[in-house]
């Protein structure tokens, strides 16, 4: 595999090489290509239909943003939803939270959970193990139908949206998601590039503007994730992210005592202080 690379190709007009040492595994699914690679920078990669997921050298910055924000803002997180997230790092930060009795994760695709355990064990360790997990194997916009008020934090780890993916985006699924969600719930978002990807950001804001009270984009940056800053979005009918206090953030994460590489009260508030350009995409004329 000497100077051998693998590309992204998810945007037209830039792509991101990785140099490979070793390829691990391939095989294309019923609904997606997926693929393992040992890479030179990054140690070990999944990628799904050209576009990266995640690494093993940074992956801690998305899964501890995804996770820990929402988990942080909630008074009392018990009962967590994670609907994709079979590389099982958004798993792994959320057991750090003693408060969460349950959490469920829905994938679609067994064979990533399958292979993440052999090919990306730093990052799902011995997640998939726990008590407190319940797995179940399907469309995630399919499992939260004609269900409500079952879950205190939603986490959405889907891919972009296309293919199986794309019914993630909907307004329907963000409906249903809003029906899952306890009183004072919070969902949490993917939502792309804040460059390569304005357009998807000020539609899933838009339409999650219209059914939460409280809409907010916050970013994060992770050298896999081309384009500058990587959104993600925040939701909730009752928990407003901008009167928490610092104070109460930091009594909430020394009470629980997690280690972090990324995430810290500082970076939680900080993270939704946006960059003009990104507010001028959403709209926020505040």
């Amino acid at each position: 595999m000497k100077n051998a690379w693998v590309s992204e190709t998810l945007h037209s007009g830039i792509e991101l090489k990785l140099r490979v040492e070793k390829s691990l595994y391939l095989s294309n699914s019923l609904s997606q290509k997926i693929e393992f690679v040992k890479t030179n920078r990054f140690g070990t990669a999944l990628i799904m239909d050209g576009a990266i997921q995640t690494t093993t050298e940074d992956e801690f910055i998305y899964h501890e943003m995804m996770s820990h924000i929402p988990l942080f803002s909630h008074p009392k997180p018990e009962k967590v939803l994670i609907i994709g997230g079979g590389d099982g790092g958004i798993l792994r930060e959320v057991l750090k939270h003693k408060a969460v009795k349950k959490i469920t994760v829905v994938e679609i695709e067994k064979q990533v959970i399958e292979q993440t355990k052999k090919y990306l064990p730093q990052i799902c360790k011995d997640a998939f193990k726990s008590k407190r997990l319940e797995l179940i194997i399907a469309d995630g916009a399919e499992f939260i139908k004609n269900k409500s008020k079952l879950y205190d934090v939603a986490i959405i780890d889907s891919p972009d949206p296309a293919g199986p993916a794309k019914v993630l985006f909907e307004n329907n699924f963000y409906r249903n998601i809003s029906k899952i969600l306890k009183s004072n719930g919070i969902m949490i978002r993917q939502s792309g590039s804040s460059f390569l990807q304005k357009e998807e950001l000020k539609d899933n804001y838009k339409k999650l503007s219209k059914i939460f009270k409280y809409t907010n984009v916050y970013i994060t940056a992770v050298p896999t994730y081309i384009g500058g800053f990587f959104n993600l979005i925040f939701a909730s009918d009752k928990i407003n992210i901008e009167s928490l206090s610092l104070a109460t953030i930091k009594k909430r994460v020394q009470k629980n005592k997690i280690k972090t590489k990324c995430y810290n009260p500082e970076i939680h508030l900080a993270s939704f202080k946006l960059p003009n350009y990104i507010r001028e995409i959403i709209g926020d004329k505040k």
